[in-house]
């Protein structure tokens, strides 16, 4: 058996009259985050890290902004199809690890419908998806509310 991992990072910038996506589940919020699809940037951290451990290139490779058919994607679709890419080149998911980098809203209140939702796009126990939140203690683009990132870690195994 072989078992390897990948990193993955995304950031966007917040944007009015948009819904705060994080890993599938909606956030109320006054402000979203903008970007082609939903902007869900805790959902494409982890298919970046898919994707990496699996040496299949990155999530603008397979879902690129110039393509009609991702305007306004449900982040949690394209991450199921990246599980299915990966289950069809023989890789199971064994653990995700993603932190959410996020002034506020507080991401603690949301944590467990998070980790729900990530699991089941997954397809694998909700005890092998860690989410984690932290703030940027007001420094930087986080700190000064202009807009989220989010970092993950997915360990994979084939063969």
């Amino acid at each position: 058996m072989s078992v390897r991992s990948g990193i993955g990072y995304d950031c966007h910038a917040f944007a009015g009259g948009r819904p705060l996506m994080l890993g599938g589940v909606r956030i109320e919020h006054d402000r979203g985050l903008a970007g082609y699809s939903d902007a869900d940037v805790l959902t494409h951290a982890i298919i970046d890290a898919l994707l990496g451990a699996a040496a299949l290139g990155d999530i603008g490779q397979h879902f690129p902004d110039t393509d009609e058919r991702y305007r306004d994607a449900n982040s949690l679709e394209l991450l199921r199809a990246t599980v299915e890419l990966l289950a069809e080149r023989g890789f199971e998911i064994v653990h995700v690890d993603a932190t959410v980098v996020l002034e506020r809203p507080a991401v603690a209140p949301h944590r467990e419908r998070i980790r729900s939702a990530l699991a089941g796009a997954l397809g694998v126990d909700v005890g092998q998806v860690s989410v984690k939140a932290t703030r940027g203690e007001g420094m930087g683009f986080v700190g000064r509310e202009e807009g989220a990132a989010a970092l993950a870690v997915a360990t994979v195994s084939s063969g």
